[in-house]
């Protein structure tokens, strides 16, 4: 086994790419630009992820999504005491000491998950919002940096603030879906203060809601700014993936921004030259 592709077998790291590869995102293209084991760590990374929110987000009962998360609780704890059982967990488990992941910010992922399982989150208090955002973000960002090549501080001050930042992207890009699912990720306090109801229906048609978009957006841009002061600090060649997520989600904030908050039922995306664009510039570079 070739220690460029860590070692597992080629099957299982087949598998965990095909994983990635059919979720149809542009993730799998991104992280192209890896190295072949530092690439099948992040695949891995993603699979993870992808599986432990679909277990919050799919149909089932909450005893069932409980039980399920529980047992990915088991697994990652597993895989630091030499325990896998599948090509995911394999993967993981080669990758996890070679790149110094650490077990609790796969758990933080997954508590993270719980919170959507647990409850149809609505208006959260900042506080809550924030450690919602590090656990579902910032948490996959401290595993992603190590596996880009970089377990400095600083580069957990770029996952701390990246994730951050495209999670509040995300949580502007789909309100009004979310609102569709019985969900509105916008903090209490800002509503309160804008005069927004805190009720997903209701909150989309508010006069005050356009003025709560922009303070979030403020704030989302603020942590690219700061994720970028960081990256300065950083392995450069490792931060290339970083460098390209933050750029394509900088710029899909623009993007919302130019559309404007009015029209939240208008999917944003860039136009594939506009992709393309990125790659080139923060991606090879």
């Amino acid at each position: 086994m070739s220690a460029t592709t860590l070692d597992v077998s080629e099957a299982d790291l087949q598998t965990v790419e095909a994983m990635v590869k059919a979720a149809g995102t542009s993730f799998y293209h991104g992280m192209r630009v890896l190295p072949p084991d530092r690439r099948h760590a992040m695949y891995a990374i993603y699979a993870f992820c992808r599986i432990v929110d679909d277990i919050a987000d799919e149909a089932g009962t909450l005893p069932e999504k409980r039980s399920a998360l529980a047992a990915w609780r088991d697994r990652i704890a597993g895989l630091y005491e030499g325990r896998s059982d599948d090509p995911v967990t394999r993967v993981l488990a080669a990758a996890a000491p070679r790149f110094q992941l650490r077990a609790e910010d796969f758990i933080a992922v997954i508590d993270g998950m719980q919170m959507d399982a647990e409850t149809e989150i609505v208006a959260p208090p900042l506080e809550v919002l924030d450690l919602y955002c590090d656990r579902v973000a910032a948490a996959v960002g401290r595993l992603s940096v190590r596996a880009f090549g970089d377990s400095s501080m600083a580069a957990d001050r770029v996952a701390y603030a990246l994730g951050r930042a495209l999670q509040l992207t995300n949580i502007l890009r789909d309100i009004h879906e979310d609102a569709q699912r019985g969900r509105l990720y916008l903090p209490a306090e800002y509503l309160a203060e804008a005069g927004v109801p805190a009720d997903p229906a209701a909150a989309l048609t508010s006069p005050g809601l356009p003025l709560v978009c922009q303070r979030i957006a403020r704030r989302a841009h603020d942590y690219f700014r700061t994720a970028a002061r960081e990256m300065r600090q950083c392995d450069r060649r490792a931060m290339k993936p970083a460098r390209l997520m933050g750029a394509t989600y900088d710029a899909i904030l623009s993007a919302l921004e130019k559309r404007g908050w009015h029209r939240l039922e208008e999917r944003v995306s860039l136009p594939a030259w506009r992709k393309l664009w990125l790659v080139c510039r923060y991606g090879l570079f």
